[in-house]
C-alpha cells in the first residue's frame, strides 16, 4: 500500500485498449527487448490527389508497409464499396502516436491494412480486437514473431479479440493460462477476414455522408 510513497510515482503507466468504436482506430500489437506493447494506429482523409504520408518516427519497413496497405485496399476497393474516385480526390494521412519512440517493423501490416480500409470506406472499427501480422499486396498474411508477449501486451490492455496469422496459431501454447482464458485468438490467412471481423456496417448517417 505505501509502495509509491517509497519507490515515488510508477515509471510506465497501465496500457488500455480504445474504449470506443471508431473510424481510422486501430489497435497493432508491438514487440521490443521491454516486451510486448499495444500500439495505436491512426488514419484520416484529407482532400487531394491519391498521396499518402506517414508521420510518428517510422522506419523504413513500416513505411513500406503502408505502401503496401494501401495497394491492397486499392485492389479490393469494389469488394469494400470505396469509389474509385476517393482515391484520386483523397490524400492519407497514417500516423502512429508517440513520436519519440521509434517504430519500424512488417507486423503492424494487418493493422496498416485495416485502418485505411476503415477510412476510406468509411466503416468502424471494433474497438475491442487487436491485431498482428504482416501482409503481402494480394492480402496473404504472414507470420511474426513475439506473439506470446504481444499477446500478454493486449491481455493487460483488457483486449478480448486478439487477430492473428494463422501461421502462429500453433504458439498459442506457449501462452500463460490466464491469457488464453480471458483472449479469444482469431487466426487468419488473408487480410479479407480480419477486415470482415473487424470494420462494422456503415451507419445511416455515413451512408448519406457518403452518397
Amino acid at each position: 500500500r505505501n509502495l509509491e510513497s517509497i519507490m515515488g510515482p510508477p515509471v510506465f503507466r497501465e496500457e488500455e485498449a480504445n474504449k470506443k468504436d471508431a473510424i481510422g482506430m486501430v489497435t497493432a500489437l508491438a514487440w521490443s527487448e521491454a516486451g510486448g506493447a499495444t500500439l495505436s494506429v491512426e488514419a484520416v482523409k484529407t482532400k487531394g490527389h491519391g498521396g499518402i504520408k506517414a508521420t510518428g518516427q517510422l522506419g523504413s519497413v513500416m513505411k513500406e508497409s503502408i505502401e503496401a496497405a494501401l495497394s491492397f485496399v486499392k485492389t479490393k476497393s469494389v469488394e469494400l464499396d470505396i469509389h474509385e474516385q476517393i482515391f484520386k480526390s483523397y490524400d492519407v494521412h497514417v500516423h502512429l502516436p508517440a513520436g519519440a519512440v521509434p517504430k519500424d517493423g512488417p507486423s503492424a501490416g494487418l493493422a496498416l491494412a485495416t485502418v485505411i480500409a476503415s477510412i476510406l470506406s468509411d466503416r468502424e472499427v471494433r474497438s475491442n480486437v487487436a491485431m498482428t501480422g504482416e501482409i503481402t499486396l494480394t492480402g496473404n498474411v504472414l507470420s511474426i514473431g513475439g506473439l506470446k508477449e504481444k499477446a500478454i501486451a493486449a491481455h493487460r490492455a483488457g483486449i478480448k479479440n486478439v487477430i492473428i496469422p494463422k501461421a502462429n496459431e500453433i504458439d498459442i501454447r506457449e501462452m500463460p493460462d490466464d491469457v488464453k482464458k480471458d483472449v479469444n485468438f482469431v487466426p487468419v490467412e488473408h487480410v479479407k477476414d480480419a477486415l470482415i471481423m473487424c470494420l462494422k456496417e456503415r451507419t445511416p448517417e455515413m451512408m448519406k455522408k457518403k452518397d
